[in-house]
């Protein structure tokens, strides 16, 4: 993951591009702020989805994705058009991330919504939005002809997507957070669920929440991708392996290394040597 941020596309762009001809590495990921969320507050932050599809259109084989789209910066069928482009663009290599969108204690997060004229509402009916838009986005990206919607948060009136995209019966809707009533959404919606990395154990108890939820809907548990992002020290290397140990320990088979700008020369290479291929090794008795 290269948060898109503080760094000038053309870095963004060398990372992905050398991270295109690892096999190692099989997904790259944007993430969705307006406004930096760390380092200066007036310096760069790229608009995840248009530069997505932009790197997608300059790669051939990485999966892409945005970790995650926040669901209160666009109307769902607008979101279900764009990713639907992205996934056409790349030819069907997307992966379809989404949550509810930041917390409303995080200030530096907070401040988009006024800066962009964007309405802040509390989490309950950020995660009814949710729900309901992984229900319309769905539909839109599956059904053959216009319909309408009237939800609580959503209303629509012949929605249609066409194009669809590439991928059938659609892209992999992958759903990220931690709270409990957005795992209640994981369950019912997603193939994949990721959670940023940190307390381990809280990461297990929230695992095991999702099962319970998913038991509760008559849903296989197993049929949910567990997935986790993990920040990359390049310092210490060490320490981002045992973080890497513990989630494949947990179940997550799913991980994503978050690389922090300014990136060092052969930086993905040195990812797949350093922190997927020297473990792999390890684990079969290989040595290093």
């Amino acid at each position: 993951m290269t948060a898109p941020s503080q760094v000038d596309y053309q870095d963004i762009l060398r990372v992905w591009r050398e991270a295109d001809a690892i096999p190692e590495i099989e997904h790259a990921w944007l993430f969705d702020h307006l406004l930096p969320i760390f380092g200066d507050p007036d310096g760069t932050t790229y608009e995840g989805w248009t530069l997505l599809s932009a790197l997608a259109a300059q790669t051939h084989r990485l999966r892409v994705g945005v970790l995650v789209t926040s669901n209160r910066f666009r109307p769902p069928a607008l979101l279900a058009k764009i990713a639907a482009t992205v996934d056409i663009v790349s030819g069907g290599r997307l992966d379809f991330g989404i949550g509810a969108g930041s917390r409303p204690s995080w200030p530096s997060a907070r401040r988009e919504y006024d800066a962009h004229g964007l309405p802040f509402h509390d989490a309950a009916h950020a995660v009814e939005s949710l729900a309901e838009a992984c229900t319309v986005i769905r539909r839109l990206w599956t059904e053959t002809e216009p319909f309408d919607f009237h939800g609580t948060h959503v209303q629509l009136t012949g929605a249609f997507c066409n194009p669809k995209p590439v991928q059938r019966p659609h892209p992999p809707i992958l759903i990220g957070g931690r709270s409990g009533p957005t795992l209640r959404v994981v369950a019912e919606h997603a193939d994949l669920w990721n959670i940023p990395g940190g307390d381990i154990d809280d990461v297990v108890r929230r695992s095991r929440l999702l099962d319970r939820y998913c038991a509760e809907l008559g849903r296989d548990p197993g049929s949910i991708v567990r997935s986790i992002h993990l920040p990359v020290s390049y310092d210490q290397p060490d320490l981002t392996r045992e973080a890497i140990g513990e989630a494949i320990d947990a179940g997550f088979r799913h991980i994503v290394l978050g690389l922090s700008a300014p990136y060092p020369a052969g930086v993905a290479r040195w990812v797949a040597d350093e922190l997927i291929t020297t473990p792999a090794r390890a684990a079969s008795g290989l040595g290093r």
